[in-house]
């Protein structure tokens, strides 16, 4: 299948070369030469604007964007819709607030694009070797391009899961677990490293991470992570933070729904940026930057 690629950077340059495995047509863009460039690098074909790259795919055209959510994606689309076509595939794997998604998908229907919203998560490396995608939107759109997208899935990876928005919300409370699952993995590795005992921490997450009941990437992910830098002393406890928490919590309190340790758990990321130092939160920075390359500050 050929795939116009629209936002080259961490995520993107990794999906763009799982396409490829996978025998599909990838013509990427981005507005940053060095990221053409690097891609380019690669074998990739690459443009220098949406115009170029509608004129370089076949109808029906699929435009797959990776791009920040916000005013990044809201200028894309609208900046696709002027060189789409009607029955095109418009996708939308961004962080994108489901609310706006649904503004987006009725804007697409206006001139008959078919759109879809992804929720992708897996970080880098399940772009690179399997990602996991929840999808929403354009059912037919869906079906048409089903095999490129369990192509670049881990099994049991790619769920098709209702109309415009439902994917996005899907992936927007996923992340709210994130939040939730990595800062108990922080207090717990925080209580172990206070202990009476001269506990190596590493040690102690393979330990958990072979039949244990709290087996996990995360846990797999924070024992490299301590493997590197035994004790992290090298990064500071300041954990960074995106909207989907925020966004998580906006629903529940809509929805009535109590959710105290996710509410707990975006509070400390807010409490990390006043600098105290804190081991919990230093575990949680590292869990970042071991599943989605997310920069810490250091020492």
């Amino acid at each position: 299948m050929q795939i116009g690629l629209v936002g080259l950077g961490k995520m993107g340059y990794n999906l763009a070369l799982n396409l490829c495995d996978h025998n599909h047509e990838v013509i990427g863009f981005d507005l940053a030469e060095q990221a053409r460039a690097r891609l380019a690098d690669k074998g990739v074909d690459t443009v220098r604007s949406l115009t170029e790259l509608a004129a370089a795919l076949d109808a029906p055209r699929v435009m797959w964007l990776m791009v920040p959510p916000g005013d990044a994606t809201d200028a894309t689309i609208t900046k696709c819709l002027e060189v789409l076509e009607p029955e095109d595939i418009l996708i939308d794997a961004g962080n994108t607030n489901y609310r706006d998604t649904i503004d987006h998908a009725a804007a697409c229907a206006a001139h008959n694009v078919r759109f879809l919203d992804i929720g992708t998560s897996g970080g880098t490396s399940g772009a690179r070797q399997g990602a996991c995608l929840m999808i929403g939107g354009d059912r037919d759109a869906y079906e048409l391009i089903e095999d490129a997208l369990l192509d670049v899935t881990c099994e049991d990876g790619c769920a098709y899961v209702g109309p415009a928005g439902s994917g996005h919300f899907m992936k927007m409370v996923h992340n709210g677990v994130e939040y939730g699952m990595m800062q108990t993995i922080g207090e717990g590795l925080a209580i172990m490293r206070t202990a009476p005992f001269d506990y190596d921490l590493a040690a102690v997450c393979k330990n958990w991470n072979h039949g244990s009941v709290v087996r996990s990437w995360l846990m797999e992910l924070i024992e490299q992570q301590l493997i590197a830098e035994p004790d992290l002393a090298g990064i500071k406890g300041i954990i960074g933070t995106s909207d989907e928490a925020k966004w998580t919590m906006q629903a529940a309190l809509e929805q009535n729904v109590p959710a105290p340790v996710i509410a707990q758990s975006l509070f400390e990321r807010n409490s990390s940026q006043m600098g105290e130092e804190n081991f919990s939160h230093k575990v949680v920075a590292a869990l970042r930057k071991g599943f989605g390359g997310h920069a810490v500050v250091t020492k």
